[in-house]
């Protein structure tokens, strides 16, 4: 009893001076709050003996980059949705790892402009990438590629980490990105003259045909046509294409498939789709040649949007900052070649098999060949588009390809 007494007349001389109440440990058999004995207990269970403390001592934080590659079906697209969380995305995935890997405090995971988080290449539902890059800073905990890995599924992994400077944004240092579009050969059989099954293999004079179409793009034109919510007079809808072409084709499980690479600066919201859906429509018979040019113009044109399944965004290009920062002794340069393997290895057992399985099972390729025939290529200024798919959902989810605009 005097104990106590003495501690309370301790207790009543710091109120008087007007300091801080200074905070003291229960003595054995005191009663504790619940509520916070119990979030301590849950606290040492977390951590396991340690503290954020000690991890922000021993972990120096800094800012880096990942080389993530995942497998888009299945998911509403790369960004975390701000509108619902019903919508399951990559980046919500990713940042769920992260936190639970420890290389980032816990509030972070929620407000993810507290890490600095950045992506690339916002890519659109169902869209997969192979080279995507997200920007954050994180603790530089041991094995950290590893411990963010075990906490996210397998058609999800990071390939690789890499230091950057402080003020890294990977989407305003990106100077171009490269996507592919794998699509069965069928989509390029003419509509009277060839089968439009899986027994057609593209011909040397097509597959030139195609690329002759595809070069008509390279150069910078006004594609306002090929996105929405865009008019003519928009400058954002000017857009510059470096390299496009038509690959080789080659057989998997019966079915022959190509692949479209196409390198931009940037590329708006449907913009890749409407770009390969229109040459397959000029190619099949359904458009004239001449509506390429046209399309550039300020009339409306109505364009048809290829499927969504076969797009995949293959690398992402940061030449400015490799020849500013790559060889300062500081820094390395943003290139993957030492991880070139992983990214081939990881396209082989899941973004490939899931394009050639879902093609074969849901023929979303025939399907859309289908209906190019209700589009309207003779459609002027007062047309409206057919745009298959662009809900409001949609709309709320999707932004542009590769995170250069917002629509």
């Amino acid at each position: 009893m005097q104990l106590w007494k003495g501690a309370e007349r301790a207790f009543s001389k710091w109120l008087k001076v007007g300091q801080k109440i200074p905070y003291f440990v229960p003595a054995r058999g005191l009663v504790v709050d619940d509520a916070k004995q119990s979030r301590n207990d849950d606290s040492a269970e977390r951590f396991k003996g340690s503290s954020w403390d000690e991890v922000r001592k021993k972990y120096p934080k800094r800012k880096v980059v990942l080389l993530l590659s995942y497998s888009g079906k299945g998911y509403h697209g790369m960004q975390r949705s701000v509108v619902s969380s019903q919508f399951k995305t990559i980046e919500g995935d990713l940042i769920r790892a992260i936190a639970q890997s420890r290389c980032i405090p816990e509030n972070h995971g929620e407000d993810i402009k507290k890490m600095s988080f950045q992506r690339c290449s916002r890519t659109d539902k169902g869209v997969s990438a192979a080279g995507q890059i997200v920007s954050l800073k994180v603790w530089l905990i041991d094995n950290i590629v590893e411990k963010i890995n075990e906490n996210l599924p397998s058609h999800i992994r990071i390939l690789g980490l890499k230091r950057v400077t402080g003020g890294f944004n990977s989407r305003n240092r990106c100077d171009a990105r490269t996507y592919l579009y794998m699509l069965p050969t069928f989509a390029f059989a003419h509509k009277d003259l060839d089968v439009q099954d899986e027994t057609y293999r593209l011909s040397q004079e097509t597959l030139q045909r195609v690329n002759s179409l595809l070069a008509c793009y390279k150069g910078t034109h006004n594609f306002h046509n090929f996105t929405s919510r865009k008019g003519p007079r928009d400058p954002s809808a000017k857009r510059c294409i470096m390299e496009i072409r038509c690959e080789d084709p080659f057989v998997r499980e019966g079915l022959e498939f190509a692949e479209i690479k196409v390198k931009g600066q940037s590329f708006m919201m449907h913009q890749i789709r409407k770009m390969i859906g229109l040459v397959i429509a000029v190619v099949k018979g359904y458009a004239p040649d001449s509506i390429m040019e046209r399309s550039w113009g300020e009339e409306k044109v109505d364009i048809p949007k290829a499927p969504g399944l076969g797009l995949v965004l293959e690398r992402v290009h940061f030449e400015k900052y490799n020849r500013r920062f790559g060889s300062d002794g500081l820094h390395e340069a943003l290139e993957w070649t030492g991880e070139e393997q992983k990214i081939t290895d990881f396209k082989e057992q899941y973004i490939y098999p899931t394009i050639i399985k879902t093609e074969l099972e849901e023929k979303s390729m025939l399907n859309w060949m289908n209906t190019l025939s209700i589009h309207d290529f003779d459609a002027t200024a007062s047309g409206v588009q057919l745009d298959d798919g662009n809900s409001k959902e949609n709309e709320m989810l999707e932004g542009s390809e590769d995170g250069g605009d917002s629509d």
